[in-house]
């Protein structure tokens, strides 16, 4: 039996857990790290060594076994062990958990002479997904040759060693809950999120799952349903984008750390790749292979820009690709009207924005201005097909530039004024951030839909074309006002750019590289930005609302979500 056959125990025994979790994990490929998972790896790295083969049954003599591999093709299972110890034709199996054990409270009646033990708890009994993967372990161990009496599970926050009887009722469990995960599996979809449910904090894959704001939106046409999401989202910092831009600049792995060098090979930066997100290479700025098979490994895409920041290629790390996922967005946005929906409701965000950013800063607004925006803002709703639609944005865009310099402070309004939106090339500095700042935005959004597991380059709005991430381009839409547009504006309005930071020449505008600095200092800035999200009411960074919007895409394509309704200000 292959490999692809064969379910890992551990994976299996999420699905006592909670079969969503499973599904993600073991069908889909999706894991993500959090505070909780890394603490866990490392109490596993140190009992972690090179696996043996377990000593022949009958051997009279105890030995320990650590990082133990075994398979069954009967079960369609493998199991890494953490621990086994032989002894005779006797096996026991130890796993390592970062946790605590169960420990159910005591319930007392008002008559109850005995006196509550002090701390109020229980004794401690292991989890069920700890029992259950005692049991698959236990499985395998009888396949091989073993009789298993019991096993153990050491709980390091407690430096607890709790030993479980393995009898023939944990067996049945643990055959059951491969059983059932081996059904869920075969359904071909997602388990439904757990509802408002403890066992969803500090779920690693909660950001990914959604069960909050899933259960809100199939919710929300009920006007008596108060379903509020909680804000699950795990509290460490936002990975970080990080920009390789000096010339001659090389890119490499140090160890743990992502290292910048310059050409001289003084060392610029170095970033735990912990932190890491994404990278993005702009202009003549050199890759390791070492690195690229390192964040390819672990997941982190990679972009190659022009240094003018137009995208050229990626890499495309081969754990971000969900068949399920992939095939239901091909079927969704093959159809007319599930497109126009996804359009609609792009656009409708969109426009309300760049309303908002014009009422906000506009020094002058010509009166006839807004009622237009407004008028078009309704034929959105009326618009029978994608190209009437892709018309009502020309002409809400040709209307929001056209007033654009209204934003601006001297010296650039009337640079902006004369020469409008252009951007190959641009004409000025102002088109010149502009641009830039949409090929950042770009490579965000389709490093959020890779992490949602969807396909960048099939897209509703925008044409779907080689080289071409229409969909990131789909659902950058909605963040260019209030991303790209407001960092622009605020950038130049408050005196960020000066004499020096651009090059204008007959080929068009450019940024140096000291406005390149001052242009990533600003970006950055705008993507730490947290705002409170209208529907769900809890408060994310720009960058996490981008995944945040991508997920609910994801959540869409696959039936999750009725409807969908991006991100607006007020």
């Amino acid at each position: 039996m292959s490999d692809e056959a064969l379910w890992p125990a551990r994976n299996v025994a999420e699905h006592a857990y909670c079969p969503r979790l499973f599904y993600l994990m073991e069908v889909e490929g999706v894991h993500l790290p959090s505070a909780d998972t890394e603490e866990g790896q490392s109490v596993h790295t140190r009992v972690d060594a090179t696996g043996a083969a377990p000593p022949p049954p009958g051997e009279d003599r105890p030995t320990p076994v650590r990082s133990l591999v075994l398979t069954s093709a009967t079960l369609g299972l493998t199991a890494t062990l953490d621990l086994a110890e032989f002894h005779e034709n006797a096996a026991v199996p130890v796993e390592y958990r970062k946790g605590r054990p169960r420990r159910p409270r005591h319930l007392h009646s008002s008559d109850d002479d005995a006196p509550p033990p002090e701390s109020g708890l229980g004794a401690p009994t292991p989890w069920p997904t700890d029992r259950v993967q005692l049991g698959l372990q236990a499985l395998l161990l009888t396949e091989a040759g073993y009789a298993v009496s019991e096993g153990v599970l050491y709980y390091a926050s407690e430096r607890l060693r709790l030993r479980v009887p393995i009898d023939d009722s944990l067996k049945q469990e643990a055959l059951g809950c491969l059983t059932a995960a081996r059904q869920a599996a075969a359904a071909g979809r997602r388990p439904p999120p757990l509802l408002h449910d403890p066992r969803c904090d500090g779920c690693s894959l909660q950001p990914f799952c959604l069960p909050d704001e899933i259960a809100h939106q199939q919710a929300s046409d009920d006007p008596t349903d108060e379903l509020t999401p909680r804000k699950l989202w795990p509290p460490l910092a936002d990975g970080l984008l990080v920009v390789a831009q000096a010339k001659g600049a090389t890119v490499g792995v140090r160890g743990e750390c992502l290292r910048v060098s310059s050409r001289g090979g003084e060392v610029l930066r170095e970033i735990p790749l912990t932190q890491l997100e994404s990278l993005m290479l702009l202009g003549s700025v050199q890759l390791s292979t070492q690195a690229v098979h390192t964040l390819a490994d672990l997941g982190k895409p990679v972009a190659w820009c022009s240094a003018a920041g137009r995208l050229t290629a990626m890499l495309d790390p081969l754990d971000s690709v969900s068949a399920l996922v992939r095939r239901a967005q091909v079927r969704k946005l093959d159809e007319q009207a599930p497109s126009i929906e996804l359009t609609r409701a792009l656009l409708r965000a969109k426009l309300a924005n760049q309303r908002t950013l014009l009422l906000r800063n506009h020094s002058n607004l010509p009166p006839p201005l807004i009622p237009a925006l407004d008028s078009l803002a309704r034929d959105l709703e009326s618009a029978p097909d994608i190209p009437v639609l892709r018309g009502i944005e020309g002409a809400c865009a040709a209307l929001y530039f056209g007033e654009f310099h209204g934003m601006l402070r001297e010296p650039y309004a009337p640079q902006f004024q004369a020469n409008g939106r252009q951007r190959r090339p641009p004409p000025d500095p102002v088109n010149a951030v502009l641009s830039l700042a949409y090929s950042l935005l770009t490579h965000e959004c389709v490093t959020a839909l890779r992490l949602a597991r969807l396909e960048p380059s099939l897209g509703a709005l925008h044409v779907s074309r080689p080289g071409r991430p229409a969909l990131a381009l789909d659902l950058m839409e909605p963040f260019r006002p209030l991303i790209a547009d407001s960092l622009a504006l605020t950038a130049f309005n408050k005196g960020e750019f000066a004499e020096g930071h651009f090059a204008c020449t007959a080929g068009g505008c450019a940024l140096t590289e000291h406005g390149r600095r001052v242009f990533f200092r600003a970006y950055g800035r705008r993507m730490e930005t947290e705002i409170t999200h209208p529907v769900f009411d809890y408060r994310l960074t720009y960058r996490r609302m981008l995944h945040l919007h991508a997920r609910l895409i994801s959540a869409w394509c696959l039936g999750e979500v009725p409807k969908l309704a991006f991100l607006e200000t007020r």
